[in-house]
């Protein structure tokens, strides 16, 4: 039997296509602490977060979570968000050795997504694609490193509260957003950092640049997935705007659950797509 494994930070609650189960980081204050699991109520959890002007941090699964989730497979494949942003895949990695030592009969492969959201969910995807292909292991473990490096993640964000002051961006740049309507457009890093793009007054603005961003990397009507934060109508903006330029594409919009709620905060969209 085989299973995917990925953290919280995918979005997906449940995957029919496949063995998978998720692993939750946490979001926490110095007052309040909540685990991102599926039940979680986001709104709940913004405005308590909107309201506190206090210390406010996410932190990794533990070994001990991955080595629960890896139980009753012999074949594991787990999917991580960016390891240039959390120590999530280096926990992960943790814990596959740890497994290994117990269970040397098991093959486990973890994959740095080098993304978050979106990026998760289109690799989560194709290990299940392989494996219906009837790929072994070593041709999924092989194969999904080429993958990930033809996906490209872009964000659209409100604020970047939350980044600046977990130290995952430049405050100075983070000052200026959220400011007059003023959203920032980014990407991931081929290193899985945060690399700004513009900063956009507007979400027609946003429209524009983003579809402008699509182009440049060299999509050509690819699978894409969007994760929002509280903000379905921009979403059926964009892919609306994308079906209209690229045809019918394979594009489903997803709900961000806790981790990506927190760093994109409300209003937020992330998108990731095939190149």
């Amino acid at each position: 039997m085989y299973k995917i494994v990925a953290d919280s930070s995918c979005d997906l609650k449940s995957f029919p296509d496949a063995p998978f189960v998720t692993v939750p980081l946490s979001l926490s204050t110095d007052e309040r602490s909540y685990v991102d699991q599926e039940d979680l109520n986001i709104t709940e959890v913004l405005d308590y977060l909107y309201s506190h002007h206090g210390r406010s941090y996410t932190a990794c699964p533990s070994t001990q979570s991955w080595l629960d989730a890896f139980e009753g497979a012999d074949e594991i494949y787990v999917v991580t968000i960016t390891s240039g942003l959390s120590g999530t895949f280096s926990t992960a990695n943790v814990a596959k050795e740890q497994y290994l030592s117990e269970h040397p009969e098991v093959k486990i492969c973890v994959v740095d997504s080098l993304s978050t959201g979106p990026g998760l969910v289109l690799l989560i995807e194709k290990i299940a694609e392989y494996k219906a292909q009837g790929k072994t292991f070593e041709e999924i473990e092989k194969d999904i490193v080429l993958y990930q490096k033809s996906l490209k993640l872009y964000f659209a964000l409100q604020s970047l509260h939350n980044l600046a002051v977990n130290g995952r961006v430049n405050k100075l740049v983070a000052s200026a957003i959220g400011i007059m309507n003023i959203r920032i457009l980014g990407t991931a890093s081929p290193e899985g950092t945060i690399d700004p793009i513009a900063k956009c007054r507007g979400d027609k603005r946003v429209l524009e640049k983003l579809i402008e961003e699509i182009r440049a990397c060299g999509y050509k009507g690819g699978k894409i997935r969007i994760c929002h934060v509280e903000n379905l109508e921009l979403a059926n903006v964009i892919a609306e705007k994308i079906r209209e330029i690229f045809g019918n594409v394979d594009l489903r919009i997803i709900p961000a659950r806790g981790l990506c709620s927190f760093y994109a905060e409300r209003g937020g969209i992330i998108l990731g797509c095939e190149r």
